[in-house]
């Protein structure tokens, strides 16, 4: 695959002058995004019924695409110690801005946070209030490898997994501190019993993110081969750089790759590697056919958010599943606003330079490229701490605990591992090494030997996938296999 990184960097000036300076999904309402930053003042509630609340800070602008970060507050103190820190920190209900998608971040990314965090919000269209939705908060396995300059910039933050709400425009959140024997008690998950004077105190500097991922909406006039106008600017050559990564497999500027039959795929495959082949070596390979996969700007990404530039690692020898613990309240004509408010997320609210995940996999088995790179390399990602060189993430968007995931949802995981994987000539049913940089379950230099398409759980402590879909792994390897042809 040298051959392949090294093709498309003489392509990247071509592509600025060639790709439309507005990605579809943003064109309506493009212009600079604020940054993530403190709000004071809330807009006033405006359903009947609902108590008129007041923010504390100031609001930014309203712009699409824009996060509110809110400073938790104390709910409880401790009546013997009053000077302590707070055992229970959140928001009362308040009205604020548009969002549709929230998490809690604090300052230190090697603390935890032992406890629970439960949200409710406000739908915007008809001002009912939800129940209490529960925040997944242990997300710290999902991130960049320990010592890389990912991990290591200073913007990073800990967080909780986000969570989807959709539309809305009020919320009340609490985060209460439990001694971690409660915190993960099975059999006990909602009682109220908690000895908080046991417990460790909350992480410092808790703010609740509100993304509002933007309009995802075309007009008609700004197609996407329609004229270009104006200049380029920084956002506008980051977008020609994200695509003109794929551009071996998709014209400059396209909101889809298009799926191939195999015969294409092999094709494909021959013309990525012909300089490493050597002649007893092109024999017909076990690659899947290739499928449709939704790009970066078919899914409207902000290009100028991320860090600029690629980075990469040698080779792809295996692939790690997640679910984004973000909730199944989701259509799939909405995914693209899902995506670009976990994109914001994880780039705006946690300090990453990307999105974290090299793919993202819908509930209707729809596809999406993850981090930016280009679809068929070996883009270093940040899904599963301590492994993410030489492998991918693969994150099928929901929570997967209690829930079976579908079977769409399986075989888009199976026909992306058969393509990807078959392209670095990697057998979906097999074994391979990976060495640890480090995690909860491997120290740092093991060499783990680990399926090729693995759990995020088989390489850290943690419950991500989820039972219900780490369960259907060894569907999802026999149907890759077989698209392989082996």
């Amino acid at each position: 695959m040298r051959g392949f990184l090294a093709s498309s960097i003489g392509v990247t000036c071509a592509a600025a002058l060639a790709l439309p300076l507005t990605p579809p999904a943003l064109a309506a309402t493009a212009r600079p995004v604020p940054t993530t930053e403190a709000v004071t003042a809330a807009r006033p509630a405006s359903h009947a019924g609902t108590p008129a609340t007041t923010d504390r800070r100031a609001i930014e602008p309203h712009a699409p695409g824009s996060t509110q970060s809110l400073p938790l507050e104390p709910l409880t103190r401790n009546r013997a110690t009053p000077t302590a820190p707070a055992t229970e920190q959140g928001l009362t209900r308040r009205a604020v801005r548009h969002f549709s998608l929230v998490g809690v971040v604090w300052d230190d990314p090697e603390a935890e946070l032992h406890g629970r965090v439960q949200v409710r919000t406000r739908a915007a269209g008809t001002g009912t209030w939800s129940g209490w939705q529960d925040v997944e908060t242990h997300h710290a396995d999902h991130a960049a490898d320990p010592g890389t300059p990912e991990s290591t910039s200073g913007r990073v933050r800990g967080a909780t997994a986000p969570l989807w709400v959709g539309d809305s425009d009020g919320v009340e959140l609490r985060v209460r501190a439990e001694p971690h024997s409660a915190e993960t008690d099975p059999a006990h998950p909602h009682t109220d019993t908690r000895d908080l004077s046991a417990a460790p105190p909350l992480p410092s500097g808790l703010r609740l993110e509100l993304v509002d991922p933007g309009e995802g909406e075309t007009p008609p006039d700004t197609a996407a081969d329609g004229p270009r106008t104006g200049g380029l600017n920084a956002e506008n050559s980051a977008a020609a750089e994200a695509s003109a990564a794929n551009a071996e497999l998709t014209p400059l500027g396209a909101t889809e790759i298009a799926a191939l039959n195999r015969a294409e795929t092999e094709r494909e495959f021959f013309a990525l590697n012909g300089a490493e082949q050597a002649a007893q070596q092109r024999a017909r390979p076990y690659v899947g056919p290739r499928p449709r996969i939704t790009t970066r700007r078919g899914w409207g990404a902000d290009e100028g958010l991320r860090e600029r530039g690629f980075r990469y690692t040698k080779k792809v020898k295996a692939a790690f599943v997640h679910h984004t613990a973000s909730g199944n309240n989701y259509r799939c004509s909405q995914v693209p606003s899902l995506i670009r408010s976990i994109y914001r997320y994880h780039v705006k609210s946690m300090g990453w330079r990307d999105i974290g995940y090299n793919f993202l996999i819908d509930k209707c088995g729809k596809i999406y490229e993850g981090r930016a790179g280009g679809v068929a390399r070996p883009v270093l990602g940040a899904h599963t701490l301590g492994f993410n060189n030489n492998s991918m993430g693969i994150a099928v968007l929901g929570s997967y605990g209690a829930t079976k995931p579908s079977k769409a949802a399986v075989k888009a995981v199976a026909r992306l591992t058969a393509w990807k994987l078959g392209l670095y000539r990697m057998n979906p049913k097999g074994k391979t090494y990976l060495k640890s940089a480090g995690s909860n379950l491997h120290r740092k230099g093991k060499k783990v030997r680990l399926n090729v398409i693995s759990g995020h759980r088989d390489g850290f402590k943690t419950e991500c996938p989820g039972r219900k879909l780490y369960g259907k792994l060894g569907s999802a390897r026999s149907q890759a296999a077989r698209y392989q042809g082996r």
